[in-house]
């Protein structure tokens, strides 16, 4: 073999090591993340607006992982109603559509298999939190007299930080 055969051959094989060394995405993700302070913005809110409304409510905002960020007794609320407002939290952020939604697809599929996984929850009262499409959380509320009630406090909570959600 001649040495430019060789030294051709070694540098192709080197080629090859350095191409299988590098990752073909590496890259790491990048998104926004809701922060403490959102979380009790707009737990605040949604607790102020429904009890100017007259109804005591509970409280949860969960992640984009649907870990718990911030959640709250509200005063004088229903012991289910701190369970019930992470459920609607999570289903929010889980399926990235108000929870009331899953009311709607259960009527129509009521063989649905997903409302039967942990803290999955048909019941209106549970919003996504979203930057763009991008689902980053969900916050839910529970207690008052009505899904529609609980949902109405969580979007004045939404809206509180609406402008820091771009």
């Amino acid at each position: 073999m001649s040495s430019n055969k060789k030294m051709t051959g070694i540098l192709l094989a080197g080629l090859g090591l350095v191409a299988m060394a590098q990752p073909a995405s590496a890259q790491l993700l990048q998104h926004k993340d809701l922060t403490a302070g959102m979380a009790m913005t707009m737990a605040e809110t949604a607790l102020a607006s429904c009890k100017a409304n007259g109804y005591a409510v509970s409280v949860t905002v969960v992640g984009r992982s649907g870990e718990v960020i911030l959640q709250v007794r509200g005063d004088n609320t229903s012991p289910h109603a701190f369970e019930n407002s992470l459920r609607k939290a999570y289903t929010a952020r889980t399926f990235r559509v108000p929870s009331g939604e899953i009311v709607t697809r259960l009527k129509n599929d009521p063989t649905f298999p997903l409302i039967h996984l942990s803290n999955i929850i048909a019941n209106q009262g549970g919003l996504p939190i979203k930057v763009g499409d991008d689902t980053i959380g969900g916050i839910g509320a529970s207690g008052a007299p009505g899904g529609d009630k609980d949902e109405a406090c969580v979007k004045a909570g939404l809206d509180k930080i609406a402008d820091q959600l771009k």
